[in-house]
This record gives structure tokens, sequence and C-alpha cells, in this order.
């Protein structure tokens, strides 16, 4: 059977404009990403909240203080131009959330990473189902995510001890477009989340704070 290109390449337009359309309708929301493997995902549940309403304040965004929970294989993904991930344990994704996250980044979506402790040696192969072909980079300090309303002259910021390295954070480029933005040794999350959960001081908490209401930034724009 003969197919035309010009029907492919119209319904590829099709498929775009409404990927854009829903991007734009939920343009000031995020998520949170539910996975299957038994990783806690649900872990700090304050954080989020919290980073929402600094965001609201700090740099003017809009978004409503609950975030929605998302799996990685449904299409509700599409929705949101940034959806949080974060867990101790296990992270699996199967072949079809895999192939629904990386479209989901591949037409706009941000997916950002936090190592709660323990995630590492799982998410690196998982991410590498979602793009085969890319490694993890660490970011440079001069990147535009380092560097929106808050500056960090030194990278991502140190949060929450573990086992006494120093914080990086990573990336995946598709395309030269920043699409993962993943935080190890760092524990954003921990420094989200309500003062009296993990003690943090209120220059650590500001610190993390600001550097998530950074990378919600950076997502917004890009």
């Amino acid at each position: 059977m003969l197919i035309n290109i010009n029907t492919i390449l119209h319904t590829k337009n099709i498929l775009i404009f409404f990927l854009s359309l829903s991007f734009s309708t939920f343009a000031q929301e995020v998520a949170v990403l539910k996975y299957n493997g038994g990783g806690d995902w649900y872990a700090n549940p304050t954080a989020i909240p919290n980073l929402i309403e600094f965001s609201n304040k700090n740099i003017k965004t809009f978004i409503s203080k609950n975030p929605t929970r998302v799996s990685a294989g449904s299409s509700d993904i599409f929705n949101f131009p940034i959806i949080f991930m974060t867990g101790h344990g296990n992270v699996f994704f199967t072949d079809k959330e895999a192939n629904n996250l990386r479209q989901y980044l591949i037409s706009g979506g941000f997916l950002h990473i936090s190592d709660n402790y323990g995630l590492d040696k799982y998410i690196r192969p998982q991410l590498k189902k979602v793009f085969p072909k890319l490694e993890l980079q660490e970011i440079p300090f001069t990147h535009p995510i380092f560097n929106q309303t808050f500056t960090f002259e030194k990278g991502i910021p140190k949060i929450h001890e573990h086992d006494k390295k120093m914080p990086q954070g990573f990336g995946l480029f598709f395309e030269g477009r920043l699409v993962c933005f993943y935080d190890y040794e760092s524990d954003l999350s921990d420094g989200w989340e309500d003062p009296e959960v993990h003690n943090n001081s209120p220059e650590t908490r500001l610190k993390a704070l600001q550097m998530g209401s950074n990378i919600i930034e950076y997502a917004f724009k890009n």
C-alpha cells in the first residue's frame, strides 16, 4: 500500500499543534511523576507545594498549589511543561513508558529529577531507555538554568549531606536543548520541605527554593 507523504506530514503537523496547544493551556502548572519499581515516588510530600508557593511569590508564576500526579505512561504528562521526580529506591520504566517520556521531552516538556539518596543507580539505566543515544552531562555553571532570577555562580547548592560528595547538576540535552535536569548529591527536594522535616537552616532552605524556582522558570521559558 502506498502512503502519501503529504498525509504523513499533515498528520505530524496536527500532532505538533495539539501538543503545543496542550502545553500552552497548562503553561503555569506542574506535576509529580508516578513510577513503578518500588521506589517512593511520593517522597517529600510538602516539597513541591512549598516550591510552588515560593515561585508564585518570587518569580511571579501562577501555579496551582496542589500539583497533579501523573504516571510515566499516561498521555496526561503532555499537559504540563515540567514534571518533578524524586525518591530513594528502584525505578522501572516499561518500553511504552520510556517512549512516552521521550515523546514528552522532545515535544517541549521538561523533567527534573532529585536524587533523594539511593535513586542514582536505578535512574541512570532507566534514562538510557528513554534516550539510548544520550549521556548525562554535567551542566556548566554558566548555563541559563543557574542564571535565572537567582544566580548560582558555583552551580547547584549543597542541601543535604549523604556521602560527603560535591553536589552536581547533570542534564540530558536533545538537539542542544536541556530536557532533563538531575540533581545529584544535592537533594534539592529535601530543602523544599517544611522546615521541621529536615531541620535545614533558613539559609539552606532559601538556596534550595531559589534553585528550584530557577528550574521552573527555565522550564517555562524553554
